[in-house]
């Protein structure tokens, strides 16, 4: 039981830790941390969703179950998450909507990645690959989509979106994983040495990115309306997963997509959380808080998880 604990989880928030500290202490500063940051998240992460995706197995992998399961959860949390805020907690729609994006969007990269790869091994990640794919589209094109209908601004609000959509189809996370399932698609090989570049500048995406992470978080504080912050962790910890867990039973899900599906799920909510909150500039507090307080609760929710799964 333990064991779990030690040999998965700590690692990868000692890590995580270690960038806290080392930023805390003034050893790195915020631009040493947000160089870092772009380098793995706009340069590093991409070249590793490349390999990963040209590499696929896609019928395997893109299995219609394992998608459904995921998603499906992911969308029953951000209506709880938008109609919770307003019921329960008396938020204006426009806050309701980015509370709602917090209980959506999972860590899947920085944290669902380097967990299973710790917890089942790199051959088994082909489940976390398929839902990375669809991960950002899917979830900035719900929130926004529900968020230019509640602000109502007419023709105004349909160029902002597009500008939005525009911009976030230059994202690079989003280039590396279609360039990849374009080599993927075509058949196209790519050449050894490029391949071996890549999968020099792969092996630093996650460690530094775990790094940067930790100091990322020295920015945030534990602020905000506690009652919200809880009610998000909860929906994004203990709620996705028992949902995704439901489905992926009910639907006979092969072990090492369900594992996939659960452990992103059971995944703290994303930076992109706080920036769609910051984006509209709504609940910026409560997203902030979330994404500091549920990234540390993971060590305990996520081995419960991880004990669950076997």
């Amino acid at each position: 039981m333990f064991q779990t604990l030690i040999d998965v989880i700590l690692p990868v928030f000692l890590v995580i830790g270690a960038g806290y500290t080392a930023t805390r202490a003034g050893y790195f500063n915020m631009s040493h941390i947000d160089g870092l940051m772009r380098f793995t998240q706009q340069f590093a992460i991409p070249c590793l969703l490349f390999r990963a995706l040209a590499n696929l197995d896609l019928a395997a992998s893109f299995d219609p179950r394992l998608l459904a399961s995921f998603y499906t959860g992911a969308l029953l949390c951000f209506l709880l998450g938008l109609f919770g805020a307003r019921l329960l907690f008396r938020r204006d729609w426009e806050d309701c909507v980015a509370i709602g994006f917090c209980c959506l969007f999972s860590n899947s990269v920085l944290l669902g990645l380097p967990i299973t790869e710790r917890a089942y091994g790199a051959g088994n990640l082909t489940g976390n690959y398929a839902i990375i794919a669809f991960h950002a589209p899917f979830c900035y094109g719900l929130g926004i989509t529900t968020m230019e209908i509640v602000r109502n601004r007419g023709a105004g609000g349909l160029r902002m979106v597009s500008g939005i959509l525009s911009a976030m189809f230059k994202n690079a996370l989003i280039i590396g994983i279609a360039a990849g399932l374009a080599f993927n698609l075509t058949g196209m090989a790519v050449p050894g040495i490029a391949d071996e570049a890549l999968s020099l500048i792969a092996r630093a995406a996650l460690p530094g990115a775990l790094f940067a992470l930790g100091g990322v978080l020295v920015q945030y504080r534990p602020e905000g309306d506690l009652r919200a912050i809880t009610f998000v962790c909860a929906i994004s910890l203990l709620v996705h997963p028992s949902l995704v867990w439901l489905f992926g039973s009910s639907l006979s899900l092969p072990q090492d997509l369900f594992r996939s599906a659960v452990l992103n799920s059971a995944m703290a909510p994303g930076f992109n959380a706080y920036i769609f909150a910051n984006m509209y500039g709504r609940a910026k507090r409560v997203a902030a808080s979330s994404v500091l307080i549920a990234t540390g609760s993971c060590i305990l929710t996520v081995w419960f998880w991880l004990l669950m799964l076997g």
